[in-house]
């Protein structure tokens, strides 16, 4: 896609607010026609008052100065505030279309794609494309309407003149065209060096506790310099450009005013055929006429930093999601009977996460996932809900494909709380509440009450209005948990995934969550990732993965009388567990 392509598509969020822009563009008209007049009365000022001694004349052409000063003024604002009107709802417009967007790709975009990346696209990038929607086809039609009436008025002044002040615009045209490809290529590398600092500046400041554990402050000090250097070093390339450009244009400028002079000079004196005040009035004429080519470095500097900023944005708003509803897509019924994983496989990118996975889940019935880190048990789950679909195989319940299926309805039926506990810089009835913001204060308060998490909430100092802090950092991490479960609770899925929901936690909050969860289960086709031996215990199957394959399936108490991978992972990993006893065993 060309530039050229990218502006114009950029330009079509101008069509709904074309009404505004008629009427900027007809105050700009007006805004020239101000100039022109303010021009006009130099003539009779040098001609008919100095020159002419008409005194009469010039006490009155003081006050029209003024007048036409005060017209310009407001014109010049009138045609401000619909511009910056417009301006502001095309950000407001492309930031809405663009999360909106986001919001629905799939999960794979999220994965390859940097948190920091995306969030310079959604506020850097389009902060950018507003100049170049708004400033420069604003300063366009001011500085074409302003040259095309001086131009008349020139050519109306004297026509032979007025050749000689164009003579100069092909060589503003061929400069222009070298500066703009050196900007463009400046503010593509500034923009994406920026989304580099971005994303470092989330890792970093979200990560600092890692960051201050392992004592890599001076480390992630000097990556942050070395990036922030690279942006310095871009941003000077830039600022040369700009700094070469406005002495070549006024360069450029005032070689067409001293072909002016020299020409006006031979009029004036030698062959009497103009006024001092048609020289100066054309003079005045000629500054305003010049001033928009002088202006073009500094619109062209914004224009490219708009289309390296769109292409980004573009190249999002391009992007399709992966995962997407069929045609005649069909809801799921919360009345299923049967899970059947058959013959999944799935490959994330050149790896083979999984292959040939078999399983069938009874309705209401508890399995739990175990094996080695890197043997596919996250993965598993998630192709469930479709943040994933499978590369082989099919997922059925009650023997339908899942990709025969509406994500929502599907994502409907399924609840989920994960080992990284994620919630909002909001209020704690907000957080239980998500996605069932119209659920009543009594339905929260149960379901607060069912994950064990209503008496420490209601200690805290506004109750279950307290805002909890980005991602629940004012509550200990079993507290955390415990909202989580409380938010799966409200939601009240047949279908529940635990994805190592206690490892994070210490005995104590890990033996409140775990009653938690248990209220949680009840009646409920549950998957648990497991990572302590106490969640999996009483679980009516576990399946043990490795390598991507089930290797081994049964009860606990089974599958350590077999003393097979099962056996070796409990050797291995909870042979401490406290809850863990002999007889158990």
């Amino acid at each position: 896609m060309t530039s050229m392509d990218i502006y114009k598509r950029l330009l079509l969020y101008l069509k709904p607010y074309r009404i505004r822009l008629i009427w900027a563009a007809l105050f700009m008209l007006l805004t020239s026609a101000t100039i022109a007049a303010q021009t006009y009365l130099i003539k009779p000022i040098l001609d008919k008052v100095i020159m002419g001694n008409n005194i009469q004349l010039g006490l009155l052409l003081p006050p029209a100065l003024i007048i036409v000063s005060i017209l310009k003024g407001i014109t010049w604002y009138a045609r401000d505030y619909f511009m910056g009107y417009v301006g502001q709802r095309v950000v407001n417009d492309i930031r809405d279309q663009l999360y909106g967007h986001i919001q629905t790709l799939s999960f794979s975009y999220f994965t390859r794609t940097p948190t920091g990346v995306i969030m310079s696209r959604i506020v850097n990038d389009v902060n950018l494309v507003q100049g170049a929607l708004t400033r420069v086809p604003s300063s366009i039609v001011q500085g074409v309407l302003t040259m095309v009436t001086l131009t008349c008025y020139i050519l109306y002044l004297n026509w032979k003149l007025a050749l000689f002040s164009i003579i100069v615009l092909p060589f503003a045209g061929i400069a222009f065209s070298r500066f703009s490809r050196r900007f463009r290529k400046a503010s593509t590398m500034m923009q994406e060096q920026i989304g580099d600092i971005t994303m470092h500046l989330h890792e970093t400041i979200s990560g600092i506790r890692i960051v201050k554990a392992f004592g890599m402050e001076d480390y992630e000090t000097n990556r942050f310099r070395k990036r922030n250097k690279d942006l310095f070093n871009s941003l000077m390339r830039s600022i040369k450009t700009s700094a070469m450009s406005h002495p070549v244009m006024e360069v450029i400028s005032m070689l067409g005013t001293a072909f002016v002079i020299l020409y006006a000079l031979y009029a004036i004196i030698v062959w009497k055929t103009m006024t001092v005040g048609d020289f100066f009035s054309f003079l005045g004429a000629l500054v305003f006429f010049y001033r928009p080519l002088k202006d073009l470095n500094g619109i062209n500097n914004v224009v490219q930093d708009g289309i390296a900023a769109a292409k980004r944005i573009f190249e999002v708003l391009d992007t399709k999601p992966e995962i997407t509803d069929r045609q005649g897509a069909s809801t799921v019924s919360d009345n299923f009977q049967t899970i059947e994983f058959r013959n999944i496989s799935f490959r994330y990118e050149n790896d083979l996460v999984l292959r040939g996975v078999n399983l069938t889940v009874r309705a209401g019935e508890t399995i739990a996932i175990v094996g080695k880190s890197g043997g596919g048990k996250t993965t598993l789950v998630n192709l469930l809900p479709r943040f994933y679909d499978v590369t082989d195989g099919s997922i059925l319940i009650d023997g339908r494909d899942i990709r025969d299926m509406t994500i929502s309805s599907l994502r409907g039926t399924i609840s989920m709380v994960t080992q990284q506990t994620i919630l909002f810089n909001d209020s704690i009835r907000n957080n239980i509440a998500y996605g069932h913001e119209e659920k009543s204060i009594d339905l929260v308060v149960n379901a607060a009450s069912a994950a064990h998490a209503d008496s420490f909430i209601r200690q805290l100092p506004q109750g279950y209005d307290t805002i909890i802090g980005e991602s629940g950092v004012k509550l200990s991490g079993g507290q955390r948990q415990r909202v989580a479960i409380a938010r799966a609770i409200l939601k009240n899925s047949p279908i529940l995934i635990l994805d190592e929901a206690t490892s994070a936690l210490d005995t104590e909050s890990e033996r409140e969550v775990q009653n938690a969860l248990e209220a949680l289960m009840r009646g409920r086709t549950s998957f648990v990732i497991a990572h302590r031996l106490s969640t999996i215990m009483n679980a009516d199957r576990i399946i043990v993965l490795k390598g991507g394959k089930i290797v081994e399936e049964g009860r606990h108490e089974v599958l350590i009388a077999r003393g097979g991978e099962y056996k070796n992972l409990y050797d291995q990993q909870f042979r401490e567990e406290p809850n863990l006893s002999k007889e158990q065993v």
